[in-house]
């Protein structure tokens, strides 16, 4: 069996890929799944919760950043990295969030992003 170097590094946005890869993917797959049930566009709230460890180191370890820009389409090993901190402080600034790049919704992060430090 060969294996590539792609199979033995994931690629993310860090500073844990191990925390950044997974959540990003998730987040991103939620929403194409809105997408292909035709909800997107009647969406108008996400609330998206982490537990374990992702919960538990949360902002240190990049899980919030990821599942924003998971939500608004992006790829680990496709997201622009020098565009992610304007993007993430305009998300921030606005209280908006483009799901899959395209539709608009309110997202304030302080209740629509929430991390359970104790609860698995």
């Amino acid at each position: 069996m060969s294996v590539s170097v792609l199979d033995i590094f994931k690629i993310g946005i860090g500073p844990s890929s191990s925390h950044t890869v997974g959540p990003m993917r998730a987040a991103c797959t939620f929403a194409l799944g809105l997408r292909e049930r035709g909800l997107l566009d009647k969406t108008a709230r996400i609330k998206s919760e982490l537990y374990g460890s992702l919960g538990a180191t949360g902002k240190g370890h990049g899980s919030d950043k990821a599942v924003l820009l998971g939500l608004e389409g992006d790829a680990p090993d496709e997201v622009d990295t020098e565009a992610v901190p304007a993007r993430l402080a305009a998300i921030r600034k606005d209280k908006r969030l483009r799901l899959l790049g395209s539709h608009g919704i309110a997202f304030d992060e302080k209740a629509d992003l929430v991390m359970y430090r104790r609860e698995s």
